[in-house]
């Protein structure tokens, strides 16, 4: 290369010009730009040589590109490509200028190599500065491809204007690509450890650091999602919706329902006045209680459930949609059924005033309250009465003339209870709760322990005492529960803690968890030999399962389910519940944080549990008030049973975090 000779190259991803000016070594040269600045040079890093002409002075070069930009035209090249592509024939800067422009100048020539060069289309690059003409097959492919790619761009720039628009306060219309793009920046805030491609492309447009925490904030500040947005929900996947199909068979089955299997055995108990007991805001009512008195002066307990599978079949679509939800969830922002709310809350509800179908287990105590004798069947009821815990609780009070069936039940379920404990049943009384958000209220309430949720319990308790024991005599395989016997601690060492809540710790700290299988099997801590639940067959679906199997055997069928298949089932459901236990109890943790987290300075009475990690200082406590547990560390030795005072020092839902304070009484204080 000689001195004074017009040299291309690449500087910052910038197409540049330079005049070669003096030698640098034995290959590197030194080059001017336009702008007087220097730049050394390594042969291999010149991409063009401007031929048959020498600069000497850096403004030379201003005018030499002013000669070359109105020559490069891009549609041109295609002009080219028609004209080379069938021979193929191979083509360089000057053949190209001599094809588009009858000359060879260098300003033409470099204006073709430019061309040649920011081609993506047409040519294609073989050596130095020779391209061979790409096939029409690839040329609509490439087309094709600039095309989407040019979509996307227009798309990605709509998205981020639409972005800053609402962000400014613009209320804007999402289109369906701006959506997908939203979910992109979901998925990352949801499993920040796998980010989706092209999450650092959206959040670098749109000038937001990639943390989880800051792709939330702009999620809400898009109004996209709430600021409570319910992140252990949507990280389950759990289906929160039904889909259009199954709404619309839902609607073909309240409208012409199917036969009914049972109608030649169902029996007519709608001459028994039937309670059906529940909170007030329950709306799957799936069980009612009646007495019968029999000739013979014995009383009869009447367990009525509601009958689901009256109006489904094994495998079909809603029978797989309860199946893949497997439970009703329960959140404190409302439940998510595992039927259609249409079906759940109507036709498959025991509804007061309403004849409704039912599985009846009908059940005579001996003195003692063992089960004397039962029977099972499908049933035509009448609920007479929808009430609460708390009207229950006002009966059984007032002893109202007229109505003491309830007193007879409230007897009932007092012989069980005295019977289980005979049995060896384990009782661990620790004060339970409900979290409620209604808009932006949240509110903590405590359940008590009366003895119409007693009643109840009881009665739901024999009912699963029953159907396994009708499974049991039968043969039948049903989703028996069992559960080992645990090795409480000595009774010397329990002696030592208060009676209460901190005993009652103690004693769950040893339960073993219970097990799920097709054969019967005690069940320790109800006290009973064999135990399947059937209560709940509108919200558990293993309730279900066991519906199908009593009432295809009660009718002589054929059992819809195997051993084998109901194992394969039961397993598969095991994950579900699982999920949707852990979704219930991290929400019902985040709204209970953001309730502590709104309480302020207020002082909260609590009681010592037990030692977490005694080497760390780590303690369980409950907030009596609230009847819920938390973790907090002490300073101090406390024993089990001691009562406390503590207050929050720090709670952020959105972290999981929680830091309680023990408000001394020698004005020392513990923080956790």
């Amino acid at each position: 290369m000689e001195k004074g000779t017009l040299v291309e190259f690449w500087h910052n991803g910038e197409r540049r010009l330079a005049i070669a000016d003096r030698p640098e070594g034995k290959k590197h040269w030194i080059a001017i730009d336009a702008r007087t600045q220097s730049h050394t040079l390594h042969p291999r890093d010149i991409t063009y040589e401007v031929a048959g002409v020498t600069y000497k002075q850096p403004a030379e070069i201003d005018r030499f590109t002013a000669a070359v930009a109105p020559n490069i035209d891009p549609e041109s090249l295609e002009v080219a490509w028609e004209m080379l592509v069938a021979d193929g024939e191979i083509v360089d800067p000057p053949t190209l200028a001599d094809l588009l422009y009858s000359d060879r100048t260098p300003a033409l020539c470099y204006a073709a190599h430019v061309l040649l060069s920011d081609d993506k289309v047409y040519f294609k690059n073989k050596k130095e500065d020779k391209y061979e003409p790409r096939s029409r097959a690839q040329v609509v492919e490439l087309r094709h491809q600039a095309t989407i790619k040019e979509q996307r761009e227009r798309e990605q720039q709509g998205f981020i204007e639409r972005v800053q628009q609402q962000l400014l306060g613009t209320p804007v219309t999402w289109e369906d690509t701006d959506k997908q793009r939203l979910e992109v920046l979901e998925k990352y805030v949801l499993n920040p450890d796998l980010p989706p491609q092209k999450l650092g492309e959206y959040l670098t447009a749109l000038g937001r650091s990639q943390t989880q925490q800051s792709v939330f904030t702009l999620l809400v500040e898009l109004g996209w999602w709430s600021i409570h947005e319910n992140i252990h929900l949507r990280r389950a996947q759990t289906p929160v919706h039904f889909s259009h199909k199954i709404q619309t068979v839902a609607h073909e089955l309240l409208t012409n329902p199917p036969v009914d299997l049972d109608a030649d055995r169902r029996l007519d108990l709608t001459r028994l006045k039937v309670y059906t007991i529940d909170d007030e805001s329950t709306q799957e009512i799936d069980d009612g209680l009646s007495v019968e008195l029999l000739p013979d002066g014995r009383q009869k307990l009447w367990i009525h459930i509601a009958d689901p599978t009256r109006l489904l079949s094994p495998e079909d679509e809603f029978d797989l949609e309860a199946r893949k939800r497997s439970v009703t969830i329960y959140l404190p922002t409302g439940m998510i059924p595992m039927f259609s709310p249409d079906l759940a809350t109507g036709p498959m509800s025991l509804r007061q005033g309403q004849k409704c179908c039912a599985l009846s287990f009908g059940v005579i105590l001996d003195p003692s309250g063992a089960v004397a004798e039962y029977t099972i069947t499908p049933s035509t009821i009448e609920p007479t009465y929808r009430l609460t815990y708390e009207d229950v609780e006002e009966m059984l009070q007032l002893r109202i003339p007229g109505e003491m069936e309830i007193e007879s039940l409230a007897q009932a379920s007092r012989l069980r209870t005295q019977w289980r404990l005979s049995q060896g049943s384990i009782n661990i009384n620790m004060p339970e709760s409900t979290v409620k958000v209604s808009g932006d209220e949240v509110s903590i309430d405590l359940i008590e322990d009366n003895r119409a949720r007693k009643l109840v319990a009881e009665m739901m308790i024999l009912a699963g005492e029953v159907a396994a024991r009708y499974g049991q005599d039968n043969a039948l395989p049903l989703p028996y529960r069992g559960q080992p016997q645990p090795e409480l601690p000595p009774e010397e060492e329990l002696i030592l803690i208060p009676v209460g809540p901190a005993r009652s710790c103690a004693i769950r700290r040893c339960m073993p968890r219970s097990e799920m299988a097709t054969t019967p099997s005690r069940h320790a801590s109800l006290g009973l030999n064999t135990y399947s639940q059937v209560t709940s067959p509108i919200r558990r679906y293993t309730d279900l399962l066991a519906h199908y199997q009593i009432k295809a055997h009660l009718r002589g069928d054929e059992l819809p389910f195997t051993v084998e298949r109901l194992q394969e089932i039961m397993l598969g459901l095991g994950t579900n519940i699982y999920e949707a236990i852990m979704v219930e109890r991290q929400t019902n943790r985040y709204w209970t944080l953001e309730y502590l987290n709104r309480s302020g300075d207020r002082e909260w009475d609590a009681i010592f549990l037990r030692w977490l990690r005694e080497d760390e200082s780590l303690a369980l406590i409950l907030i009596e008030e609230l009847g819920i547990e938390l973790a907090m560390k002490f300073n101090r030795w406390i024993a089990a049973g001691e009562q406390i005072q503590v207050q929050v020092a720090l709670a952020d839902p959105r972290q999981d975090i929680i830091h309680l304070r023990e408000i001394a009484r020698q004005s020392s204080d513990y923080a956790a």
